[in-house]
C-alpha cells in the first residue's frame, strides 16, 4: 500500500506542477490577446460595457487560480495533507463548473455578442469624422489596422473618414492602382473593402483560442480531480 501510495503521491506531484505550469501558459496567453492590438481599440475606445474581450478577462483570472491551486496540490501532495488535497478538489471542481456554465451562457447569447459587436462597429463609424480627442485615438487605431490588414475605413469603405480622408488615405493606399482590390476615391487609389469583416476575423480568431484553451483545461482538471481523490482516499486508509 506504502508503494501504491508513494508512487500515487508523486505522480500527482508531477500533475500538479504540470497544472501549475498550464496556469502560467494560460495566463500568458490571455494576457497576450487582451494586450494585442489587433482590432481591440476599434472595438471599445471607450465603452467596456461593449467589450467583446470580457471572456478573456476572466480567462485571466482563471488562470491565476490554477497556479494557485496547482502549488496547493504539489504542497497537498509532498505533505500528504488531506486538507489540502480537499481543497484542491473543491477549487478544481468549481472552476470546471463554471467553464460549464460559462460555455452553456456563451453559445445561449452568441446571437446577442454578435449584435452587439455589429451595434458597437456600426456607432463607431461617426467618430471617423469627427475630431475630439477620444476620436483622434479611435482614428489612430483604424488607420494601423487599416495598414495591417489592408482595408480602408470601417463600414461602407473610405467614405467613412469624411473630411478626415486626406489625412488618412495614406494607412490605406493601394501599392498597385491596377489591382482589383483598389478603388479610386478622392483622388487617391486604396483599398474598397471596408475593416469590418477583417475585424469580426480578428474577434473570431481570439474566441477560437479562448474556446481551445478551455478545452483543453477541462480534461485537465478531470485528471486533477480524479488523481487527487484517489491520493486523498489513499492517504485516508494508511
Amino acid at each position: 500500500m506504502a508503494g501504491v501510495s508513494g508512487c500515487l503521491k508523486y505522480s500527482m506531484f508531477i500533475f500538479n506542477f504540470l497544472f501549475w505550469l498550464c496556469g502560467i501558459v494560460i495566463l500568458a496567453i490571455a494576457i497576450w490577446v487582451r494586450v494585442s492590438k489587433d482590432g481591440q481599440e476599434i472595438l471599445s475606445p471607450g465603452d467596456s460595457s461593449t467589450n467583446p474581450y470580457v471572456s478573456v478577462n476572466i480567462l485571466i483570472a482563471v488562470g491565476s487560480v490554477i497556479m494557485i491551486l496547482g502549488f496547493l496540490g504539489c504542497c497537498g501532495a509532498v505533505k500528504e495533507s488531506r486538507c489540502m488535497l480537499l481543497l484542491f478538489f473543491i477549487g478544481l471542481l468549481l472552476i470546471l463548473l463554471l467553464q460549464v456554465a460559462a460555455g452553456i451562457l456563451g453559445a445561449t447569447f452568441k446571437s446577442e455578442s454578435e449584435r452587439i459587436l455589429n451595434e458597437t462597429l456600426y456607432e463607431n463609424v461617426k467618430l471617423l469624422e469627427a475630431a475630439d480627442n477620444d476620436a483622434k485615438a479611435f482614428q489612430k487605431a483604424l488607420a494601423e489596422f487599416q495598414e495591417e490588414f489592408k482595408c480602408c475605413g470601417l463600414v461602407n469603405g473610405p467614405a467613412d473618414w469624411g473630411n478626415n480622408f486626406q489625412q488618412n488615405s495614406k494607412s490605406c493606399a493601394c501599392p498597385s492602382p491596377s489591382d482589383s482590390s483598389c478603388t479610386l476615391y478622392d483622388g487617391k487609389y486604396v483599398y474598397k473593402q471596408p475593416c469590418i469583416s477583417l475585424i469580426k476575423d480578428v474577434v473570431a480568431k481570439h474566441i477560437l483560442i479562448v474556446i481551445g484553451i478551455a478545452f483543453g483545461l477541462a480534461v485537465i482538471e478531470i485528471l486533477g480531480l480524479v488523481f487527487s481523490m484517489v491520493l486523498y482516499c489513499q492517504i485516508g486508509n494508511k
